[in-house]
């Protein structure tokens, strides 16, 4: 076997008196795909950065090495350190929108290190931009770079900082979770693009991700990582079929599990949406919207980036202007407007966002963030407040000792459920859900539609779950509404719609949905070649 192109020896990596990451060691060959999965706070975005010879702020490397195309990297000079940044290694992070700057046209940053690297002429660099724009099936190559990053979608921005990551040629690319806030069918194409990159090029590559579907399908050995110490390593096919520990063993029964959703009965709608259009600055993105959320249910709302989830969950929120149709709460009218609706409007519905780090004040402590709608909705202080402060932590199955924490101390699972129990704490008639589990791991995520459920067992509430997630809609939701280009095509009972889908379109993205079963993508694409 060749030299590899990363190798890791008995890494250690601690902040104060705890370790982060403790004895890894690893190594990635060229043309191979690398899979590292775990959960919130298994410190993979740690390693990740100790790939490239960088260190959180208060964080110390107690031991081992990092040897990257033959560079020891903690032993480097800084300014050679940051030289083999530049020409070695490349980082794809999971969010692109946050990778790029709106101020500047895609084409000069994604060849901005090719001018100040190695001095590339621009008309020389538009070049090399339209080869990789063209490489990643982008539309109009010659023209895409001069777009900016708003006026693309979330799959084009994606190949966009993939495309950033190529330029500079390198051995190794880290892939940070590039495909959590994409949708099935724009996953799959990743998911293909990445594969091709990495043999075309003969460069290694690291996969990080909480997806052990996406990961079975893409990598050629898996990493399981737990609380910064490593599970279990081994060949993909072997470790997803015959796994050792008892971990690796339930990542893999949650993910190939299915449980049909116990169906509620006849129930009175909360929510009624009639004839529904909304959008910004007077043009409407969605429209014909009509549909109810009954009390005890839950209603999946799914489909592709861009197809109205979230703008027809923020317009019944309250914050995207409606254009015409009505919205009704228990019968009485809902106004368009969240300035225009009465407190007790505000109170019944109860929005949680996608990503609780924007979501929660990083200044504020939980008790602070969770106790302001019992404040400022049911009027409580002092001791009464305490203690319904107290009984929100034990119904998101919490401590109570993290009310006196800040959000920048907890995981992305409990940050969620700080989220849900500030939703909770208005007793809310609904709950929008707006991609909650998309950031999570398998067992994280699990226990959040656990809690969901439970809590719906205690009160009646009603849940508009929005996610592009349809083996997870299959296992909990009663009603699930399908959506493409503005408007709603399938809407019928869970069990109904995914023992029959009457839709080419629902059809099309139960098939691009990853499984763990062997030859699952290889199957996928010459499927989609065929149909093509």
């Amino acid at each position: 076997m060749t030299e590899p192109v990363l190798r890791i020896d008995g890494l250690k990596i601690a902040a104060k008196t705890t370790t982060i990451l403790e004895d890894i060691s690893l190594q990635v060959q060229r043309g191979e795909i690398f899979g590292i999965i775990g959960e919130s706070g298994a410190g993979k975005s740690t390693l990740a950065m100790a790939v490239v010879g960088l260190l959180r702020s208060g964080c110390q490397r107690k031991a081992g090495s990092v040897t990257l195309a033959g560079n020891d990297l903690f032993a480097l000079p800084q300014p050679e350190l940051e030289r083999v940044r530049r020409r070695k290694v490349s980082y794809v992070a999971q969010s692109a929108a946050a990778a790029f700057n709106p101020f500047y046209r895609l084409s000069d940053q994604i060849t901005e290190l090719a001018a100040l690297e190695l001095g590339t002429p621009k008309a020389e660099r538009h070049r090399m931009a339209a080869k990789l724009f063209a490489e990643l099936q982008l539309p109009d190559p010659e023209n895409f770079g001069k777009r900016y990053p708003h006026q693309v979608s979330g799959g084009q921005l994606q190949r966009a900082m993939i495309a950033m990551a190529l330029i500079n040629e390198p051995d190794l690319i880290i892939f940070d979770e590039p495909t959590t806030a994409l949708d099935v069918t724009t996953q799959l194409e990743v998911i293909r693009l990445i594969r091709k990159i990495v043999s075309d090029r003969n460069c290694g590559a690291i996969y990080i991700s909480h997806d052990l579907a996406v990961v079975s399908q893409l990598a050629d050995r898996v990493m399981v990582l737990r609380h910064g110490k490593i599970v279990e390593t081994g060949e993909t096919r072997a470790l997803i079929e015959n796994p050792q520990e008892a971990y690796t063993r339930d990542l893999v029964a949650n993910k190939t599990t299915t449980s049909a959703a116990q169906v509620a009965g006849e129930a009175q709608a909360t929510v009624t949406v009639q004839g529904l259009a909304a959008g910004y600055s007077g043009v409407s993105t969605i429209s014909g919207i009509s549909l109810d959320l009954a009390a005890g249910k839950i209603t999946a709302l799914v489909g592709e980036s861009g197809s109205g989830k979230t703008t027809l969950a923020r317009t019944i929120a309250g914050l995207v202007d409606l254009h015409a149709g009505q919205m009704l709460l228990k019968g009485k009218a809902l106004p368009g407007r969240i300035e225009d609706r009465s407190p007790e409007a505000r109170r019944r519905l109860q929005y949680i966002h996608q990503l609780p780090d924007l979501a929660l004040n990083p200044r504020q402590t939980v008790r602070d963030i969770v106790g302001r709608p019992l404040t400022k909705f049911g009027g409580l202080r002092g001791a009464a407040l305490e203690a319904a402060l107290q009984q929100l932590m034990r119904d998101v199955e919490l401590p109570e000792s993290f009310l006196d924490r800040v959000p920048g101390s907890l995981s992305g699972g409990q940050k969620q459920r700080i989220c849900i129990a500030r939703a909770l704490a208005a007793e809310p008639d609904v709950l929008i859900c707006d991609e909650v589990t998309s950031a999570l791991d398998p067992l994280v995520e699990e226990s959040i539609i656990q809690l969901l459920l439970r809590l719906m067992g205690q009160r009646p509430l009603s849940i508009l779950f929005i996610t592009h997630n349809l083996l997870l809609t299959q296992r909990f939701a009663h009603e699930v509404v399908v959506m493409k280009e503005g408007r709603i095509v399938e809407a019928r009972p869970a069990a109904d719609l995914f023992a029959a889908p009457q839709e080419d379109y629902t059809q099309r993205l139960l098939a691009a949905t990853p499984l763990m079963e062997r030859g699952w993508l290889e199957a996928r694409l010459h499927a989609n070649e065929a149909t093509n």
